[in-house]
């Protein structure tokens, strides 16, 4: 059986790390899972080609939204979010999109000690803002502040906190100074870290960054050095992936398994 991580580039992914130690624990000794650089146009092409022996995927940018586009079966959450990180094979022999971001970043904050919240803030609007908007929503968010670059793009993450019931306002990220809610996700890129590290945050916040490649980030520094709590990416795609192996192996994930490799 086969599985890989679809995106590009992606040759700098952690999720094989991830999924092949998963496959090793539970005895899987015929799985492989591969990295293979594709784009979003390539992916329908790409799945009418495979043979059964191929079981899942892990989708990456820029890929999720295409993958939410040509599964024959979308599961309600990706219809949400037009955006789906996993696609699983479907016992008539197509594909079922699946979303297990949203899982990712509430458990990565739940861990984290926030079990509940009702002021947050994302920063970005990207593909990743709206499945954290979904995931402070299910923390009971009531109150949801985006801080983005051009509040043009907020438009989807928007629609998302609209059909979730969750009021939200934007502003102007070079603007804002501070981020005053107490719990916050940030999805911005790597060249964003400036700007989002450049604003006033203060003790008792705690700010999850999903980026985890050079860790800490200058986001995570700056809060933690105002006496803030600082979250890594780690936590995301680590959480969000035994979900994953879950939906494709149909075998209950190796947590011990998973994180020894991610820590190793």
């Amino acid at each position: 059986m086969r599985a890989a991580v679809l995106g590009r580039p992606v040759s700098h992914s952690l999720s094989p790390l991830l999924h092949r130690a998963a496959y090793a624990a539970l005895g899987l000794s015929d799985w492989t899972y591969d990295a293979l650089d594709v784009g979003a146009e390539d992916l329908p092409d790409l799945l009418a080609g495979l043979g059964p022996e191929w079981r899942g995927f892990s989708v990456t940018m820029p890929c999720k939204q295409a993958a939410a586009r040509v599964a024959d079966e979308v599961e309600p959450l990706p219809r949400l979010l037009r955006a789906a990180n996993t696609l699983v094979r479907t016992d008539a022999g197509g594909w079922r999109a699946e979303n297990t971001d949203v899982t990712g970043v509430g458990m990565a904050l739940q861990l984290g000690g926030v079990e509940q919240v009702e002021h947050a803030a994302i920063l970005g609007a990207g593909g990743t803002a709206a499945a954290a908007g979904a995931a402070l929503a299910s923390l009971g968010a009531r109150r949801i502040d985006v801080h983005v670059r051009e509040p043009g793009r907020a438009a989807d993450l928007l629609r998302v906190l609209d059909v979730l019931d969750v009021p939200a306002t934007v502003h102007r990220l070079e603007t804002a100074g501070a981020v005053e809610a107490p719990v916050v996700v940030s999805t911005v890129p790597v060249d964003g870290q400036p700007a989002v590290a450049a604003l006033d945050w203060r003790s008792g916040q705690t700010v999850l960054d999903v980026l985890y490649a050079g860790w800490p980030t200058p986001l995570a520094q700056r809060v933690q050095a105002a006496g803030g709590t600082a979250i890594s990416g780690l936590e995301v795609l680590f959480w969000q992936a035994t979900l994953q192996v879950e939906l494709i192996t149909g075998h209950p994930a190796p947590i011990a398994a998973m994180r020894a490799a991610l820590d190793g």
